[in-house]
């Protein structure tokens, strides 16, 4: 038998032990992460019950989901009797756009772009630029801009209809396009998904965007189709006619919302391109239950193999709600009436001419009455702001009952006993929306969660929209742990993997590994919205952590304040490479 020498022993030992030496830190090495989150009850975003399992987080991405005892991180966090869900997706967000409340997300104010009121109910992706509203710069720069100055979340963003219409006709716009003019619209629309448009967004209900037809909408839906790009649209009417009609108008047969839903399935049909109908509803209280036939319109559709969608905020009023006024615009018309407008305007006056005359006062009882039906009712048209104090918190219903005259009578006297520089002399919010409608919308799986809002701040004033503040945690707290109305993983899947497959955002929308590290901790027992009409500006309880990208801007229930946010693009989700 061959024997070895002591010295070649010695030397192949210790080769031997530097070997395994190494081996280990190599197998140290890669279970080693930045942060370990355990013992989670896991809802991962597609539908599905939770499960029990550690996450680790590395580099940004989820790395490994399983029984990590034996890893270690940077952090660790128990999470024992908590749940995690993928970050929130809100893909109808004005939280960037030029309707967005000082800036939004790229505000010059840090703490906007912070995005504190996102952040909290859990949102950690937004697609801007809606409603056919997008900021007029190339968005090239437009998203370098925004991964240059730093956002609290990642956001992706849209070429608007209304836009590049405007810039395309003009201030002559109350027609349909040309030709030229659609070609010219088509460019500007292919030029968008060249520099990282997600796709195009329309406000048919809004100006100029109610003057185009279906043609000029496919023609330009058409350009985004070969980049797998979405058409995301503010249908032209939602109700039994568009918000901007009224009896006395010209027009004797305006759209509805079927009308409506019929157009975007047409257009996903004609151009084979995702299509979405945007915070789908069915309001006025003289078409409370056409959600129903909406519904069924989209149903067949999809069997048909048309990709549309639909996206939904969770509450029973309207951004333009919280801005009602019944009394028509005409009615406040200085130069018709042969009125001085003075600097500061007495807006009682030229109703008071109005009302003398008696075809007129027909027609404004007419269209006082429409605009009543609209927003859901006297019942449901509450006093915010009033010179009179106890009026506030009433409704038309009861204060026409406390001084016995009619709605619109007393719709008038508002007016007259109001505010004089406030056209209809009053603030009111209207509930325009029966619950009934929204919970058959919020039961289809084709339907994303959504705020329809904006980045705000306490200082803004008490005009805010609850969803600002509440969306998502009121998806979770009344529609499926209170109301029953949908599960909590369909609650989570409407806000996680449903918008992120909508938009084609890759990576995002699970919790799956390779993914980024977009995730929501919350507790199951005290996620609620707080935000109310009267009080909006409370955050949400129960969210315990957000991670945005691997980092947390939401740590034990308290801002990081760090700015974590992506500037999103189609082809690759981020702009880093």
């Amino acid at each position: 038998m061959a024997s070895f020498s002591p010295k070649i022993n010695a030397k192949i030992l210790f080769l031997l032990t530097l070997f395994i030496a190494w081996g280990g830190l190599v197998l140290a090495q890669s279970n080693s992460y930045d942060v370990i989150l355990k013992n989670g009850r896991i809802f991962d975003g597609t539908g599905n019950p939770w499960f029990k399992a550690d996450i680790a987080i590395k580099d940004g991405k989820i790395d490994r989901i399983g029984d990590l005892e034996s890893a270690s991180a940077s952090e660790v966090i128990d999470l024992k009797g908590l749940y995690v869900s993928p970050g929130f997706i809100d893909i109808h967000s004005h939280a960037y756009g030029p309707i967005a409340l000082e800036g939004g997300i790229a505000s010059d104010d840090v703490r906007r772009r912070q995005a504190p009121n996102l952040i909290s109910q859990g949102i950690t992706t937004i697609i801007g630029n809606h409603d056919g509203r997008s900021v007029d710069e190339p968005f090239d720069q437009q998203l370098e801009n925004l991964e240059s100055m730093g956002i609290g979340v990642n956001t992706g963003l849209l070429v608007g209809h209304n836009t590049i219409r405007r810039k395309a006709l003009g201030e002559n716009y109350r027609r349909l396009a040309t030709e030229s003019e659609i070609m010219d619209m088509r460019n500007q629309v292919r030029e968008a998904m060249q520099e990282g448009a997600f796709g195009m967004s329309a406000g048919l209900e809004y100006v100029p965007g109610r003057w185009s037809n279906t043609e000029e909408v496919v023609a330009l839906v058409k350009e985004i189709v070969p980049y797998n790009g979405v058409y995301i649209s503010h249908q032209r009417s939602e109700a039994k006619t568009p918000m901007l009609w009224l009896p006395s108008d010209e027009n004797p047969n305006p759209p509805t919302l079927l009308d409506a839903v019929e157009e975007t399935i047409e257009i996903g049909e004609k151009t084979g391109a995702t299509v979405v109908a945007s915070h789908l509803k069915s309001r006025g209280s003289n078409y409370w239950g056409g959600s129903g036939a909406a519904i069924s319109l989209v149903e067949q559709a999809r069997k048909r193999g048309v990709p549309i969608y639909a996206d939904q905020y969770p509450y029973n009023t309207s951004g333009s709600d919280g801005s009602t006024v019944l009394i028509p615009r005409w009615a406040f018309d200085f130069d018709e009436f042969g009125i001085e407008r003075e600097e500061e305007p007495d807006f009682s006056l030229p109703v008071k001419e109005a009302l003398q005359d008696e075809e007129l006062r027909e027609t404004l009882y007419k269209d006082i009455t429409h605009s009543m039906k609209y927003r859901g009712g006297a019942e449901r048209i509450v006093v915010f702001e009033y010179p009179d104090s106890s009026y506030i918190g009433k409704n038309i219903a009861e204060l026409s009952q406390m001084h016995k005259i009619s709605n619109v009578e007393m719709v008038l006297k508002l007016q007259q006993d109001g505010f004089k520089n406030r056209p209809g002399g009053v603030r009111l919010r209207s509930f325009s929306m029966h619950q009934d409608d929204l919970d058959a919308i919020a039961k289809t799986d084709w339907t994303a969660t959504t705020t329809d809002g904006m980045i705000t701040l306490p200082e803004d004033g008490p005009d805010i929209h609850a969803r600002y503040y509440g969306t998502f945690t009121r998806k979770i707290h009344k529609f499926a742990l209170t109301d029953g109305t949908i599960s909590v993983p369909d609650a989570i899947r409407s806000s996680t993997s449903l918008p992120a497959q909508i938009m084609g955002i890759q990576n995002r929308g699970l919790i799956e590994e390779g993914y980024y590290a977009d995730i929501v901790v919350f507790d199951m027992n005290t996620i609620q919205d707080r935000s109310t009409f009267f009080d909006p500006h409370q955050y949400s309880t129960g969210i315990r952590h957000v991670f945005i990208n691997g980092e947390q801007a939401y740590a034990g229930g308290k801002f990081t304040n760090a700015l974590l946010g992506k500037a999103l693009t189609p082809q690759n989700s981020s702009l880093e490479k």
